[in-house]
């Protein structure tokens, strides 16, 4: 044949009972006979085509853009720049939390209440308003909000116990950084079991949460804020905030497989391109609901201490 390229020996692009019957190849195969012209007609078909096949085997890969489809890679990118905006928005809740400690000693707590309240109020219309068109616009202002509100509460804590922070911030990575290894080696994946079991297990929390908030508002319950969650458990005197904290990152780390599920499955499934950052809208919720919950556990820890 005239081409050389591998793809066209396959039997797809040939005619087989042509092949076998006459043992001339495609010459032989034409009944009429060629003529001059036909074959020089061919033969310049055959260099076009084998030209522009080699043309698009030397082209780079298409990418996000040009496919305007989701990839992993693409996803990525879009929730790393989703955490610069919350980073930046942790900085200035820090600084507003710190600022009226030089003249009244005391930080406020504007931030952290401003940014628990948008962010709950954005994350809703993100979720809600995203079954009919991703608005990047929203996932934005929440990555801020909740900057605000992380900065806040991670400064207030931080003048409680020096250092906490840091211990939490480093925990964090580190049961993102495990999940993520352990999702991408394949030991492991999401179920429909466990996700039922999760399920389950978010709604005991949740009852758990509101229960335990109504007792701290009406009826202090122990010495610290944390109402229930301070006080000492049947198991070597833990405070049941550690144990039920200690189960709420486990759930917090399977999330976070099944976000990465999600993303995977969107990719599979060729969603439109907009959709990465709504997967790393997803991956942010998650990532700071375990933080909350981390630097919780260390606050029990230390304030017992």
């Amino acid at each position: 044949m005239a081409l050389n390229n591998p793809a066209f020996n396959n039997p797809a692009f040939q005619d087989p009972r042509a092949v076998q019957t006459y043992p001339g190849g495609s010459q032989a195969a034409n009944l009429g006979g060629q003529t001059q012209f036909s074959t020089a007609q061919r033969a310049g078909t055959d260099a076009a085509a084998q030209a522009h096949l080699e043309g698009a085997y030397a082209a780079p890969s298409a990418g996000a853009v040009d496919t305007g489809r989701m990839t992993v890679e693409d996803t990525v990118w879009k929730t790393v720049g989703l955490f610069a905006i919350l980073v930046v928005g942790a900085v200035v809740g820090w600084i507003w939390t710190m600022a009226p400690v030089a003249t009244t000693g005391q930080p406020s707590i504007l931030p952290w209440i401003v940014g628990g309240l948008a962010g709950f109020v954005l994350s809703l219309v993100v979720i809600f308003t995203s079954r009919k068109k991703v608005r990047p616009a929203l996932i934005f202002a929440y990555a801020a909000a909740e900057g605000l509100f992380v900065g806040g509460i991670s400064a207030f804590f931080e003048m409680l116990y020096e250092g906490i922070v840091l211990q939490a911030t480093l925990a964090t990575l580190a049961v993102v950084g495990v999940t993520l290894a352990l999702f991408a080696s394949g030991k492991v994946r999401a179920s429909a079991r466990a996700t039922k079991i999760f399920l389950i297990a978010m709604l005991g929390y949740l009852v758990f949460s509101l229960i335990n908030l109504g007792l701290m508002i009406f009826t202090p319950v122990g010495d610290s804020a944390f109402g229930l969650r301070s006080e000492p458990s049947f198991l070597f005197g833990i405070p049941w905030g550690v144990l039920i904290g200690v189960f709420v990152v486990i759930m917090a780390a399977y999330s976070l497989v099944l976000d990465f599920d999600s993303i995977q499955r969107g990719v599979r499934n060729g969603a439109p391109r907009q959709y990465g950052w709504l997967g790393g809208f997803g991956i942010m919720v998650t990532v700071v609901w375990l933080y909350v919950e981390i630097l919780r556990i260390l606050a029990i820890l230390r304030g017992n201490n």
